[in-house]
């Protein structure tokens, strides 16, 4: 199946490097206008924008800055004329062990909950604001298996926070679908990133790959063709559910 992107406007967090980027490489692909928002490295997008010129949009902000979020989705949308899709790619996970004195270990699971899961939540509420004013849309939130099996205790605040995107995802599907407002759950395990690369780092690739039921780790492109098959109203009526890329290591 060949599925054309052509006339949606597409924001992508976090899609500078990993999978964020590997997800706008296939939208732009597909013919959508992406925003692509990063915080500090303009590397990957300036690599898209070579390619892709003026469908590739740059749009910076940290959204570890409440402001940041609101910023961000406003130079998206005024860049494009509008929204379509919006995936929530950006995150992060703080390696934070139980031994930290409370207030860094408080710290750490506010950055991450502010990252992962509330300017997650505030771009979702000005898409379904915009969503509500036309035709509908789409949220495509990338969580992770962590959300449902949970994590080791240095990444706890990592599980929690993509636990919380979960239940977002789930009530946004609940409440505006009769608007033709969707949202879905794409939730990975272990993939081949700079994120995973910590963890592999500090534990060994030869865990995660004893760990999961494939012979090798799930790469940022994989996640591409599912991504764009939410995005293209193909598959409208799996709205609220959780679509599993974790290579069989958890499966619920």
């Amino acid at each position: 199946m060949d599925i054309n992107l052509k006339g949606k406007r597409i924001l992508v967090t976090g899609a500078g490097r990993g999978i964020g980027q590997a997800i706008a490489k296939g939208m732009l692909e597909s013919g959508a206008v992406v925003a692509l928002h990063y915080h500090r490295s303009l590397t990957g997008i300036e690599e898209l924008q070579q390619r892709f010129k003026e469908k590739a949009i740059p749009v910076s902000g940290d959204l570890n800055q409440p402001n940041d979020s609101q910023a961000i989705y406003e130079s998206a949308i005024a860049s494009m004329g509008g929204l379509d899709v919006l995936v929530n790619n950006a995150g992060i996970a703080i390696h934070s062990s139980l031994t930290k004195v409370d207030q860094d270990w408080l710290s750490d699971w506010q950055a991450t909950l502010q990252v992962n899961l509330i300017s997650a939540a505030l771009l979702c509420k000005r898409a379904i604001q915009t969503f509500s004013n036309q035709e509908g849309g789409k949220i495509i939130n990338i969580t992770s298996r962590a959300a449902f099996r949970g994590d080791t205790s240095d990444y706890w605040a990592y599980a929690a926070s993509k636990g919380g995107m979960v239940s977002l995802t789930r009530t946004i599907a609940r409440n505006f679908g009769k608007q033709n407002i969707m949202s879905f759950n794409l939730a990975p395990g272990f993939d081949k990133t700079d994120m995973a690369k910590d963890f592999s780092d500090e534990y060994g690739e030869e865990i995660l790959l004893n760990d999961i039921a494939l012979s090798q780790l799930t790469a940022p492109a994989d996640l591409v063709p599912m991504i764009i098959l939410l995005a293209s109203g193909l598959a409208d009526h799996a709205t609220g559910t959780t679509i599993d890329f974790n290579a069989g290591s958890y499966v619920h």
